[in-house]
């Protein structure tokens, strides 16, 4: 009887409390359902997650070369790009009853609960994205355990609104691996160089092992517990059935093996095109009064690119469908180029070979001079006056300035010895003692190039190098720099004769000119080649020596102005003033329109425009951008076979001719060097019939040069870039081209024609 007492009211307490309890869960995710305990995301962000993605720059053979980003590195990917490993590793490890719950699985969850966790956490794989997407960090236990039903309210949306691929995939794209690594495809390039599709099962096990704790299990810093838990992942695939016994332990007995690279942006293949193109991209429209009055030349030339390029300015110019703009750094944008990542490899290969030795060659130099790395014909007011200019362009300068410090203060801030880190070639970054003053002579002693190589016929930039090292020289030389060319400018002038009809075979008797100016004074040119006084010589001889009076007999039957608007339709967009002088090339060009203008002689009369991006697509796959070569018909076809012929003389006997004797390069090639006053710029342009390649090199300041002729020419500073990265191409055979091609010349063609 007592009992009976007892126990009914046990009862009555008992499922009192059970459906009390229930009636409390149900109130509580009802109001967690209608949004008013915690955030509840709405239904346009369940079904559209407001994730940032990097965008990714890619190659024309399909390999990244790099990634813009403002916060994570992440880029999406699809279900299709996940190795089978990378999938039953996770869900054998995380979720095992991923394909059978409806979001929360409780059976997991209670089992958690009665072997308090040994069991695991009981969180399923959609309410860990929930986590990831939704829920801030916890600061305690007991905000932890508020955040739990709001997650599984939010699991339970989200399998309503996606597949199980869906919610597997986001989970994937969503997790931070540690160093810059979001998602699976940044983490596995991290990690292991590789893609998700090609993961290794080992691989795959060890990047899912990360996912429990990627602190805990860093693979980096902590090698033997991210071995552990990677032999536990596989111990788990084993157990339910993803693998056999025999393959778990042969796969658990190979060492972890991972290939790290960090992130940064300066490393990396093509980092000057790459920042070349987020530049151009993120473009703002012009205005002229953002310009100071000496630089009214850049604001026409950046009007310009506004009105013709559409890749200038893509990002401002195009909206999404919300009627933003895009952004480079968060909307993950695939911006696919018209590099190719092997000639890309080898035209690096080739500055980094050429420029080493070129520097040692100039150190020697610099031994021998008293106001080193500066040129003996430099006054030391001039030396005073560039490194004046210099220390005001530093951070140093600027701060010191903003904080109110006086000019002999900041001047004994840059005179004092400091401990610092310098660039070398052959050791990296070196620690010593010097001034900042000496730092930057340091620098400035380092010589710059610009290197790029095109394809004549589509205008698709092959390899774009805008300098020795982007990590300390960022200064772009192929498209941002302008230097004086020198006697690569001659074949314009050569044109200009060819196309109002002389032949190449046409003759002078060699004598220096003197050219009488407008304003009465005379200009006569200094020429090398004296020894041939009164010989007769032909128009080939004289671009194939690229000869002074030459070419200053030519500009006795033309007028500047003819050469100018000739120079302008070869796509040169920089100041061209109409003197005499401008057939030796005192004005100053890029790399970009150097190597644009030579298309024309390999393309029959017809320059092709440089083309970096073929198509830009959306986050989705959605092609929102394309991009088309533009073409300009210059000059006959004729007049072009005309310039073959000759600039091909350039290298088979003339200034170029060690292309072959010293490298070995047997293809049909046409090209001219160019040298400017001091030897402060060396120049080399060739061309095949398939690729047009341009390069410069010199110092920083024009009065950084080399000193002597033998070293300073153009042919030896740099046609060697040019020959090495040709020899490389040529010897892929994969790339397709020949050492045998042959100019498309038609046999009725006869450079005697006009001499018979």
């Amino acid at each position: 009887m007592n009992t009976k007492k007892w126990y009914k009211p046990f009862l009555l307490w008992f499922w009192g409390i059970f459906f009390g309890g229930l009636l409390l869960i149900f109130l509580i995710m009802w109001l967690i359902t209608k949004g008013a305990l915690g955030y509840l995301p709405p239904l346009e962000e369940l079904q559209n997650p407001k994730n940032t993605f990097a965008s990714e720059v890619i190659s024309s053979d399909m390999q990244s070369l790099g990634r813009y980003y403002r916060y994570e590195n992440r880029i999406g990917v699809q279900y299709t790009d996940l190795s089978k490993n990378l999938i039953d590793a996770l869900i054998a490890t995380e979720d095992v009853r991923f394909y059978d719950h409806t979001g929360v699985d409780f059976k997991s969850m209670f089992r958690a609960i009665l072997k308090l966790g040994r069991a695991g956490g009981g969180s399923t794989l959609t309410q860990q994205l929930a986590k990831q997407l939704w829920s801030p960090r916890a600061n305690n236990i007991f905000e932890r355990a508020m955040q739990k039903p709001i997650e599984w309210v939010i699991a339970t949306k989200l399998e309503r609104l996606y597949s199980k691929d869906e919610i597997l995939l986001m989970y994937l794209n969503q997790f931070d691996f540690l160093y810059n690594a979001v998602g699976i495809q940044s983490a596995s390039q991290v990690y292991f160089s590789t893609t998700p599709q090609n993961l290794k099962l080992e691989e795959a096990a060890m990047l899912v092992g990360m996912c429990k704790n990627p602190s805990l299990y860093n693979p980096v810093r902590h090698p033997e517990r991210a071995t552990g838990r990677r032999n536990t992942v596989l111990s788990q695939m084993e157990k339910y059935g993803y693998i056999d016994e025999a393959t778990r332990d042969s796969v658990a007995a190979i060492p972890l093996e991972i290939r790290y690279s960090s992130v940064d942006h300066k490393q990396g293949i093509a980092p000057y095109l790459r920042e070349y193109l987020r530049v151009t991209l993120t473009a703002k429209e012009p205005k002229e009064s953002d310009y100071s009055e000496w630089n009214k030349q850049q604001y026409k030339l950046d009007q310009w690119q506004w009105d013709n390029n559409p890749l200038y300015g893509f990002c401002e110019k195009n909206k999404k469908a919300d009627g933003t703009k895009y952004d480079i750094y968060q909307d993950g944008l695939k911006i696919y180029t018209t590099i190719d990542s092997r000639m890309q490899r080898y035209a690096e290969e080739a500055v980094s070979e050429h420029m080493q030795e070129q520097q040692k060659s100039f150190f020697r130099e610099l031994k021998r001079k008293k106001n080193a790395p500066f040129s003996r014909s430099l006054t030391q007011a001039e030396i005073d006056g560039i490194m004046s200019r210099s220390m005001r362009q530093t951070d140093r300068y600027r701060m010191m300035k903003k904080a109110g410090c006086s000019s002999d203060s900041i001047h004994t801030a840059f005179m004092t010895p400091r401990e610092m880190q310098v660039f070398t070639y052959d050791r990296g970054m070196i620690d010593t003692v010097l001034s900042p003053y000496d730092s930057i002579k340091w620098l400035k002693s380092y010589l710059r190039c610009g290197f790029m190589s095109i394809d004549p016929h589509t205008g698709h930039v092959k390899a774009y190098v805008g300098g020795p090292n982007f990590a300390h020289f960022q200064y772009d030389m192929c498209t941002k720099g302008k230097r004086q060319v020198g006697s690569t400018v001659k074949p314009y002038l050569y044109t200009l004769a060819m196309d109002e009809g002389m032949w190449p075979c046409e003759t002078w008797v060699y004598d220096s000119v003197v050219v009488v100016l407008p304003n009465g004074d005379r200009w006569v040119p200094r020429d090398t080649h004296a020894k041939h006084w009164g010989d007769t010589v032909t128009l080939t001889w004289g671009l194939k020596e690229s000869s002074n009076w030459m070419a200053a007999y030519l500009m006795t039957l033309f007028t500047p102005e003819q050469l100018v608007k000739m120079m302008q339709s070869f796509g040169i967009q920089g100041q061209l003033d109409p003197v005499v002088s401008l057939c030796l090339g005192p004005c100053e060009v890029s790399v970009e329109e150097m190597v644009d203008a030579y298309t024309t002689f390999a393309n029959k009369g017809i320059r092709t425009e440089p083309l970096y991006v073929t198509r830009i697509e959306d986050n989705k796959g959605n092609v929102i951008g394309t991009f088309s070569p533009r073409t300009h018909e210059i000059i006959s076809e004729t007049t072009a076979y005309k310039m073959i012929y000759m600039l091909r003389a350039v290298l088979d006997h003339g200034t170029g001719v060690r292309t072959r004797f010293k490298y070995g390069i047997t293809a049909p090639m046409g090209g001219k060097t160019g040298t400017t006053n001091n030897n402060s710029d060396g120049w080399f342009m060739c061309f095949t019939p398939s690729l047009v390649c341009g390069t410069w090199v010199g110092g920083e300041d024009r009065g950084i040069h080399f000193d002597y002729m033998a070293e300073g020419q153009g042919a030896s500073m740099a046609l060697p870039i040019c020959a090495l990265y040709m020899q490389k191409v040529l010897a892929d055979k994969e790339l397709g081209y020949s050492p045998d091609e042959q100019f498309d010349v038609p046999s009725w063609f006869d450079p005697n024609e006009g001499c018979k």
